[in-house]
């Protein structure tokens, strides 16, 4: 199991957007800057953070982008689902049918699978991540 490149770049764009917090605002290109990934990229992902809550967009003098809540209340489950949709491991999570649905000895047991690897991300919180520090290049060097 792998989370998409888009999924990945979300909650990397939701991390840097955190260490903005307390009412300054940040624009997408100044994310797309300080986290690397392409401008087309983060605004793609804006769009759909701002969409799913996780984002709010001011506009105007002195707009742009900031949490739509606290950080410590969006979860790395909350940024997934708003790039991917709902977490689900399996076709049969989400009801929809499948071939094997009359011999699957393994159905009931999905939701309880499922359910185990959302609750592992939902209990990650965004505070958690943006806590983490990035690896300075010359402290790497010193060590080599």
């Amino acid at each position: 199991m792998r989370l998409s490149k888009l999924a990945d770049y979300a909650v990397l764009t939701m991390s840097q957007a955190s260490r903005h917090c307390g009412g300054q605002r940040v624009s997408a290109a100044e994310l797309a800057q300080e986290t690397g990934l392409p401008t087309p990229t983060v605004q793609k992902l804006v769009s759909r953070l701002v969409g799913a809550g996780l984002l709010r967009s001011v506009r105007g003098a002195g707009g742009g982008l900031q949490l739509a809540r606290p950080a410590a209340a969006i979860t790395v489950a909350d940024i997934v689902e708003a790039v991917e949709g709902p977490i689900a491991l399996v076709e049969c999570i989400e009801g929809e049918g499948c071939t094997l649905d009359h011999s699957c000895t393994a159905k009931a047991h999905w939701p309880q699978v499922n359910d185990a690897v959302r609750g592992a991300l939902a209990n990650i919180s965004l505070t958690q991540l943006a806590a983490t520090q990035l690896p300075q290049t010359h402290a790497l060097k010193e060590t080599v």
